[in-house]
């Protein structure tokens, strides 16, 4: 399971790099400048989220089925959250009204959250 965490830690560490420079550079003239503060906020969530995901996989002390459970909280609200952000944010130049999934991201931004206080609690229970 560390191996999976620590390479979709990095897998969106990567991707995070890729989204931020197309961000800025190739968005700059296709969207007005709120839709940009929103896409960079994306990119920034996905990065820390990314670099946690790294710190849980290298975590020993936690045990293998809360890392699972830590794990897949904050994925889904990675998913949920950033991805839901970064439709919404290019929704004009995708020719579509995106606005129908514009829960997901207070919803994933709930389990970014759940996943915070998932790890907060076993890290609280081991070094108590």
């Amino acid at each position: 399971m560390n191996k999976t965490i620590l390479m979709t830690g990095v897998f969106f560490g990567v991707t995070a790099v890729l989204f931020g420079a197309f961000g800025a550079h190739g968005l700059e003239k296709l969207i007005d400048t709120n839709a940009i503060t929103s896409y960079k906020t994306g990119t920034q969530y996905q990065m820390l989220h990314a670099l946690l995901l790294l710190f849980l996989g290298i975590l020993p002390k936690i045990e293998e089925k809360h890392k699972r459970q830590i794990f897949y909280t904050l994925l889904t609200g990675m998913l949920l959250f950033c991805f839901s952000i970064y439709i919404l944010s290019i929704d004009t130049i995708l020719g579509f009204n995106a606005k129908s999934i514009v829960l997901a991201t207070p919803i994933g931004g709930i389990f970014l959250i759940l996943g915070w206080f998932l790890l907060g609690y076993r890290i609280f229970k081991h070094f108590n």
